[in-house]
């Protein structure tokens, strides 16, 4: 009877540990991903009865390149490969329409943007995704800020502050940790669960769920509470809401193949040339990342 019993326990402990996978990128140098980037943003605010609705609609494709491993982490660069824009408001039509390869002289903005691509920066990424470090952000921003033409410095330094919120280092790493730390550094089996955070404008407490394990797949939900908090020239933000991820990526290196991302936050904003008003706001957004290569 003792034999059996331990018998049992051993066939129990197999069938256990044979569930349960380390989820984590596995990458050598030289592999190359090429993701397509689609994103909708749509801003609303109600003033006096009144709503003003601004949509920002984004596509660009991304490449990375592992370069090799440091520290038991994965240097990683990453680069714009083309990067369309354009917003529009309800009230006074299109404000923003630059696609980024299509370069006019007249346009400023289709000149900054256009200097943005096959421009590398170097990122440090963890085993569960998290984004340790990013170089070459800060020059890829005075970059974009010499090609927009200006002469005078003082007008270079103000775009340069305002670039830097979108394209420096730190706002470059806190941006793509959505879509690369997703990971948890102990094992997992189907329907666990792990939480971890990412911080900037956008601030997300997520949890997340395997789905499943397949031979070639990886399939995860996440759940997030979101913060977002903004402050621009003219206009600040704060709102709070939740997010919701679904990721399908490859189970041999970990990278995501499909990832989509809905998240809807509320909450008020203010406009310098209102004063102290505060305005309810809701941003509602769809972006989605898939593997093209």
């Amino acid at each position: 009877m003792k034999q059996t019993i331990t018998l049992l326990i051993l066939v129990f402990c197999s069938v256990t540990a044979w569930g349960q996978s380390v989820l984590k990128y596995n990458l050598n140098t030289g592999d190359t991903f090429t993701v397509k980037q689609s994103a909708e943003q749509i801003i609303t605010q109600e003033l006096e009865g009144a709503a003003h609705v601004l949509t920002n609609s984004l596509d660009g494709v991304l490449e990375f390149i592992v370069k090799g491993e440091y520290d038991g982490n994965f240097r990683v660069a990453m680069q714009f490969k083309d990067l369309n824009l354009m917003m529009t408001s309800s009230i006074q039509g299109e404000l923003m329409n630059v696609r980024a390869k299509e370069v006019s002289e007249d346009d400023m903005q289709s000149k900054i943007f256009n200097s943005l691509l096959e421009q590398p920066v170097e990122m440090v990424i963890s085993p569960t995704g998290d984004i340790l470090e990013v170089v070459g952000g800060d020059s890829l921003v005075s970059r974009m800020a010499n090609s927009s033409g200006l002469e005078d410095d003082f007008s270079k330094k103000m775009m340069k502050k305002s670039l830097e919120k979108e394209f420096g280092s730190e706002a470059l790493s806190n941006s793509y940790e959505q879509m690369t730390f997703i990971y948890d550094s102990q094992e997992v089996a189907v329907s666990d669960t792990w939480e971890n955070t990412y911080n900037g404008k956008l601030s997300a407490k997520n949890t997340w769920t395997l789905n499943s394990l397949e031979d070639e797949h990886i399939v995860i939900s996440g759940k997030a509470s979101i913060t977002m908090n903004v402050e621009d020239p003219g206009t600040a933000m704060k709102l709070n809401g939740e997010q919701n991820t679904e990721i399908t990526a490859n189970r041999k290196n970990g990278f995501i193949e499909l990832m989509t991302v809905v998240s809807e936050a509320s909450g008020i904003s203010k406009m310098t040339q209102l004063g102290d008003q505060e305005i309810p706001t809701t941003i509602t957004s769809t972006i989605t990342y898939e593997l093209i290569e």
